[in-house]
């Protein structure tokens, strides 16, 4: 988008008797949306600094034509022919945070990956601790995001996700807005299809308990 700009730069510096620039422009990268250029004040964004974690459920939550894009513009190739899209999703997304993070991190964040959706194994994945009292659903979900994943998300935006069935309690899902929910250490709880919490009470309140408890 700064093409006009940069050549009349150019047509400008001969004006002024020197040599032209060498100018090189890429292609813009859409954001998440697929729809708009990646910004951060748009909220469609990869940060580079973020969680290993974070950085692959972004990549897999783009759409399969965004997904093309991205392997020529971030990977420099084109898209694998014959290979399940997911699969390719995943393989975008691994050596994405390779890049930003490292071998080991792609690795753990595969497995971690496969066991939450692929296995659907939720209980044994690396899940995020988190912990708060009984409260209504709306605001035990907004906790998490803005929490857990430094994601705030406005009580609409997230009474919406409940009603729609995303929000999950140990694979039960959660509809009621107004609900109140008593968590249990041990329990995983599913915002989305990309975030899960696992509830674990904090140890000095675990002790607390231990120590208030009356003998037999």
């Amino acid at each position: 988008d700064q093409l006009f700009n940069n050549l009349v730069g150019r047509d400008l510096q001969k004006q002024q008797g020197m040599s032209p620039q060498v100018v090189l422009l890429l292609p813009i990268l859409e954001g998440l949306d697929g729809a708009k250029k990646m910004s951060k004040s748009l909220g469609n964004y990869i940060g580079l600094n973020e969680s290993a974690s974070e950085m692959f459920g972004k990549i897999m939550s783009i759409s399969d034509d965004l997904m093309a894009r991205y392997y020529v513009l971030l990977l420099g190739r084109h898209l694998p022919q014959n290979v399940p899209p997911v699969e390719a999703k995943k393989q975008l997304g691994r050596e994405i945070v390779e890049t930003y993070h490292s071998h080991a991190a792609a690795e753990k964040v595969m497995r971690d990956w496969n066991a939450r959706f692929g296995e659907k194994r939720l209980s044994d994945a690396d899940l995020e601790p988190f912990w708060c009292e009984p409260a209504d659903a709306v605001s035990i979900v907004s906790s998490v995001y803005a929490l857990a994943f430094s994601l705030p998300k406005s009580r609409t935006e997230v009474r919406r996700l409940i009603e729609q069935g995303s929000v999950q309690l140990d694979g039960l899902k959660v509809t009621d807005a107004k609900a109140t929910l008593i968590l249990r250490s041990g329990q995983v709880l599913r915002l989305d299809k990309t975030r899960a919490v696992k509830i674990q009470r904090p140890r000095y309140q675990e002790k607390s308990i231990e120590h208030h408890r009356p003998a037999l």
